[in-house]
């Protein structure tokens, strides 16, 4: 019988007495994965401290589970850790005071693809800005994937993953800084004034930012679409606009 702590790699842990431990302990957890029928035993314990502690669960297909731990022994269950701990947004305004620089701070909302997360974080670093803000729900964490894509930026990043964007996003505006949709619709990315404290809103790969978000914002930005397709790659897009904001910052 394989040992039930196996993992498939450094983000997953695997098994009914692993995940138990994993809850128990307190360490960040990004969503605990049950297989689909599956509510016997110690599962419904495992349920349990996951809707105490607001833990994302995501009921997935057993083939799927089976794939995703390589056939190691997950007795139906498996969570997925962050590769890198986050920080506060607190955290990320407190390295802008540090460097004694304005703010320069990108949101991701719902971005689902690890390599565009990694990307962006890899720009991000880039491009001087102070950290990176992400929602605890449909938006990836920073799982192994992300990490490689960074190729190493996500250990000088601060990632703060937050319950509610639009709250967030109201707290930064109260501090002075200004928040910019990246989406379309909006005035010339390269026409626009982005001085003092700046947060970009960077939005999924398929519907761009999200309606309530996109009202939290001051200004909405956009770049000239000119070939047969509508949609830049969200990474892409974001590294445009964060590269005209670092060039303003010089």
């Amino acid at each position: 019988m394989k040992n039930e702590n196996i993992k498939n790699n450094d983000n997953l842990i695997i098994g009914r007495n692993a995940v138990l431990e994993l809850l128990k302990s307190g360490r960040e957890i990004e969503n605990v994965l049950v297989a689909k029928g599956e509510r016997e035993g110690s599962i419904n314990h495992i349920l349990a401290l996951c809707r105490e502690k607001k833990i994302v669960v995501k009921n997935v297909d057993r083939r799927k589970l089976d794939a995703l731990c390589a056939g190691a022994n997950h007795q139906g269950v498996a969570a997925n850790v962050p590769s890198h701990e986050y920080s506060s947004v607190e955290d990320i305004l407190a390295v802008a005071k540090e460097r004694d620089e304005a703010p320069f701070i990108i949101i991701c909302d719902e971005i689902e693809d690890s390599h565009n997360l990694g990307a962006i974080i890899r720009t991000a670093e880039a491009c001087g800005a102070h950290g990176i803000i992400i929602p605890k729900r449909r938006n990836v964490g920073l799982n192994f994937v992300v990490a490689k894509t960074s190729c190493g930026a996500l250990e000088y990043m601060k990632v703060a993953r937050v319950g509610n964007l639009a709250q967030t996003i109201e707290e930064l505006k109260a501090k002075n800084i200004w928040v910019y949709a990246a989406d379309m619709d909006g005035q010339r990315w390269d026409k626009t004034d982005f001085s003092g404290g700046v947060c970009l809103v960077v939005g999924s790969e398929g519907n761009g930012v999200g309606r309530l978000i996109k009202e939290k914002c001051d200004i909405t930005v956009s770049l000239p679409m000119l070939g047969k397709v509508n949609s830049l790659n969200a990474s892409v897009a974001a590294g445009i606009i964060m590269y005209e904001i670092a060039r303003q910052r010089l």
